[in-house]
């Protein structure tokens, strides 16, 4: 039975052999858009001290208001200190991994319909009245949160 590092190291190796310089293929409307880690870190100077020795670089965000985002190639990790309860799954509609916007993307209140006609219960809802940016968040069944979060207006 393999351990669970050399599992990692494999699926890593695999995955790196998959990589290509071909331009990536525009995001199909029903992708959930941009996906980052946002971790619940205790003190932000010190998370970003280990992010930054791991060779990712600050992209955005306001360490004054005990936020940044880094990335290192197309990770993404959001760190927030005293914003969040638990680390979150971040998905943004309508950007693509480098935070651009994207032309064709399905808007959070139409995931939202997708995911409850699917028997899936957001808890915060994106309001369905509303237009542009908007949020829901699941929970996934091991307690882990996932956040879609769209930045964005609302697609033609």
């Amino acid at each position: 039975m393999r351990s669970l590092a050399s599992l990692l190291v494999v699926s890593a190796l695999g995955f790196a052999g998959c990589a290509s310089s071909a331009p990536a293929e525009p995001r199909s409307p029903s992708s959930l858009g941009a996906f980052s880690m946002s971790l619940a870190v205790k003190d932000l100077a010190a998370s970003r001290a280990f992010y930054e020795k791991l060779g990712f670089t600050q992209t955005g965000g306001d360490a004054a208001q005990k936020w940044l985002v880094l990335r290192n190639g197309d990770a993404v990790v959001g760190l927030f200190e005293g914003m969040l309860p638990k680390n979150t799954l971040t998905f943004n509609p309508g950007w693509n991994q480098q935070a651009q916007p994207v032309a064709k993307f399905e808007d959070v209140r139409s995931i939202q319909a997708r995911f409850e006609q699917a028997g899936l219960m957001p808890e915060p809802k994106a309001d369905p009245a509303s237009t542009g940016p908007g949020y829901l968040m699941l929970i996934d069944p091991d307690g882990n949160p996932v956040l879609i979060d769209q930045h964005v207006g609302t697609p033609q």
